[in-house]
């Protein structure tokens, strides 16, 4: 790799030691000035037109919105270390806007697959039970995994079937909960205090084999095992997938956005839209059942 520019060295050092960005990163950072450089004809001289020629070349290149935006974003960062430091008068990179990144979907698990996923805590052990509790939990709600591990025994209404969960600002709101939720809920309160081992009761509802609330890393791992043992192994599964999974069903099954932004506890409507990116088959089924010409 040719050397940089002493400027552009003092750059990536106050990256390193300054901002304390990894060594990864700064590896990352000097690549792309490395190729930012190679485009220039001067890199002494760069004015706006050749700093945005680089990303129209980036563009050219098929690379991710994302890439373009990380190298764009080394290249904005050393042009303002050079003015900031006294090296440059101007920063020619200050009008250049950032390409828009897109907004990727974790794909939706077939209804199949969550129900392997549901049934795959298999005994009637302890653990095994909170499991089925836990992930028809997730399931039922499409909570996320902060929301599930801060609910009370008391946040429960079994009778009615919901729950009150509390999302992002500590917004409540009120939660559905299926009939299938239900029973393993009822089976697993039967042997919670168990798994409390004879410690206080911390009031939470999800417990680990010790008794203590579970984490975020805890039911990340419950959701892994459980996946593998249902055949659903490698970046396919997280609890996040399983709340895309439980949204994209409920759409596909009738339910309409503004109920789904409401259980999911969506603050805008759009967000619900991208969550619960329905697939092409059933667009096609409810446009031929709507749409008086489909026929």
């Amino acid at each position: 790799m040719s050397a940089l520019a002493p400027e552009a060295e003092e750059y990536l050092a106050a990256l390193r030691s300054e901002r304390g960005l990894a060594d990864n990163t700064v590896a990352a950072y000097r690549r792309d000035l490395t190729q930012y450089f190679a485009f220039l004809d001067d890199p002494d001289t760069a004015a706006a037109a050749s700093a945005s020629d680089f990303v129209g070349h980036l563009a050219t290149m098929e690379l991710a919105p994302s890439t373009i935006a990380r190298k764009l974003a080394a290249v904005r960062g050393y042009h303002r270390f050079l003015v900031v430091e006294g090296h440059a008068a101007d920063d020619p990179t200050i009008l250049i806007d950032t390409p828009k990144r897109g907004r990727s979907l974790p794909k939706a698990l077939r209804v199949d697959e969550v129900l392997a996923l549901l049934e795959a805590p298999a005994t009637n052990r302890p653990l095994d039970v909170r499991d089925r509790a836990l992930l028809e939990f997730l399931y039922a709600t499409g909570c996320r995994v902060t929301e599930a591990i801060t609910v009370d025994v008391i946040d429960l209404d079994l009778d009615h079937r919901s729950a009150i969960v509390t999302g992002k600002g500590d917004q409540q709101r009120i939660v559905p909960l299926g009939r299938h939720s239900v029973a393993t809920l009822h089976d697993y309160l039967e042997i919670r205090l168990e798994l409390k081992r004879g410690n206080a009761d911390p009031g939470i509802l999800f417990l680990n084999a010790r008794g203590r609330p579970l984490t975020r890393q805890g039911v990340w791992e419950i959701v892994k095992r459980n996946g593998r043992k249902a055949g659903i192994g490698g970046d396919r599964l997280s609890p996040h997938v399983l709340r895309h999974s439980a949204a994209t069903h409920m759409v596909e099954g009738g339910a309409d956005l503004r109920s789904v932004q409401e259980i999911l506890g969506h603050a805008s409507i759009s967000t619900t839209q991208v969550y619960t990116h329905v697939s092409p088959q059933h667009l096609l089924e409810v446009y031929v059942t709507a749409h008086p010409r489909a026929r």
